[in-house]
């Protein structure tokens, strides 16, 4: 199966990014190189063609750089840059040489789009003292090692002071935009102020809502609490009734909202690569958002502001 995927800018870099980007987490830290390669390039023959990874996803950047070596037609890849494994360093000098570990990696002399991954690590203080990594990564797009900056991270509050910088030109914020949680709309609402552009990540909380039937245990890295589990409930009888996968539905989330300019979604194989495929060209009655809208939480069992 083929994936038909809409573009959008994402906000003011120039950058054109799919409905649906490929997620590499789980490629890099659960495959074998052949098995990586393998589904990369699955990936890209079946319209996947702009990819997220990161400096410490396990082997995830050898990995692309291997599947795109003498792949036909373009690839985008993003990257993000990350602390010294085991030593919690995240000082500029790291974050340069985590960008030439991942341009050695990937094979690209210019990277596109890096951001900085996690800031939740460090002080936002820290983050942009002049011999931190924020400091460094302007030197490294000033001199057009990269192309554009962006910044990776789960607190919605601190990833709103580095929006508010006017350095940053994208955000990936994870599980503040999903069928269960909407804490992400402060920070929505910054970037759109400032042309940020955004993509959301980990639409399925984990995969409490990529599934239509099975136990309902945990949502974003922690256990349900009794609400959240009476609300994929009642998600999952609104999907039914609809007649759409929980998993189609929660994938759209993001679609629904123009601030939003594309959703990261990891897969490990062909045949989840093929279902993320089929979810995305669904078709979705416009009268079961409304219904799905009342099934939220409410914002004290979100994630909040400051959350992890």
């Amino acid at each position: 199966m083929t994936a038909t995927l809409p573009h959008q800018a994402l906000g003011r870099t120039g950058l054109l990014v799919p409905s649906v980007v490929l997620g590499t987490s789980g490629i890099g830290r659960r495959l074998d190189a052949a098995a990586a390669t393998s589904l990369l390039r699955a990936a890209a023959s079946a319209g996947w063609r702009t990819w997220d990874t990161s400096n410490e996803y396990g082997d995830a950047e050898a990995y692309i750089g291997s599947a795109l070596d003498g792949l036909a037609g373009p690839v985008q890849v993003f990257t993000k840059v990350d602390p010294l494994p085991g030593s919690g360093d995240f000082s500029g000098d790291r974050v340069r040489a985590s960008v030439t570990e991942s341009r050695e990696r990937l094979g690209l002399d210019r990277l596109p789009l890096v951001h900085l991954h996690d800031p939740e690590r460090m002080t936002f203080a820290d983050a942009v003292a002049p011999d931190g990594p924020v400091r460094a990564l302007l030197e490294l797009r000033e001199a057009g090692v990269i192309e554009h900056l962006g910044v990776a991270g789960g607190p919605i509050g601190l990833l709103r002071q580095y929006v508010r910088t006017g350095e940053f030109e994208a955000v990936v914020t994870h599980n503040r935009l999903t069928l269960l949680d909407r804490s992400a709309e402060t920070l929505l609402d910054d970037c759109a102020e400032r042309g940020v552009g955004v993509l959301n990540a980990a639409p399925f909380g984990g995969g409490a809502l990529a599934d239509d039937d099975g136990p309902v245990r945990h949502y974003h890295y922690r256990d349900v609490d009794g609400v959240q589990r009476d609300a994929i409930l009642r998600i999952r009888s609104i999907a039914r009734a609809a007649g759409v996968p929980v998993g189609a539905l929660a994938l759209r989330t993001g679609d629904r909202d123009p601030r939003v300019a594309g959703t990261i979604v990891g897969v490990t194989s062909a045949a989840q690569l093929a279902q993320v495929t089929a979810w995305a060209d669904a078709d979705v009655p416009d009268d079961v958002w409304p219904e799905l809208d009342a099934a939220l939480p409410d914002p004290a069992h979100w994630a909040g502001e400051l959350g992890r």
